[in-house]
C-alpha cells in the first residue's frame, strides 16, 4: 500500500513544471527572478533581526529609508547591486558573494 501512495506524489519540480511551464519559458523565469527576490528579502530580513536592528536602524546605517529596506524585506522592490552591497556591507557588516547556476 505505502509504495502506490508513493507513486502517486508529484515532485516539487514537477509542480513547478506543470503550473509555470518548464525553465527557460517566460512564465517559468517571471516565477524564478520573484521567487529569487522573495528568497533575497527573507536572507536580509533575517540578518537583519539577528543583529537585533530595527528597519529603521539598518537604513540609518547605510543611508537609506525605513520604507526602502521594508519594500525589499517585502518583495516589493528592485534593489540595484550597489545599494545591495551598501547595506550588506554598511549595515550588517557583510560581505556580499554572488553565485551563478547554469542549470
Amino acid at each position: 500500500m505505502k509504495k502506490k501512495a508513493i507513486k502517486n506524489l508529484t515532485s516539487f519540480a514537477d509542480h513547478l513544471d506543470e503550473q509555470y511551464g518548464k525553465r527557460g519559458t517566460e512564465e517559468r523565469e517571471r516565477f524564478e527572478e520573484g521567487f529569487e527576490a522573495f528568497r533575497l528579502g527573507i536572507m536580509l530580513q533575517g540578518l537583519r533581526k539577528e543583529q537585533g536592528l530595527t528597519q529603521e536602524q539598518l537604513a540609518e546605517k547605510c543611508g537609506t529609508t525605513k520604507t526602502y529596506i521594508s519594500r525589499i524585506e517585502n518583495d516589493a522592490s528592485d534593489i540595484r547591486l550597489s545599494t545591495l552591497m551598501r547595506i550588506i556591507r554598511e549595515g550588517l557588516g557583510g560581505h556580499l558573494r554572488l553565485n551563478v547556476d547554469m542549470s
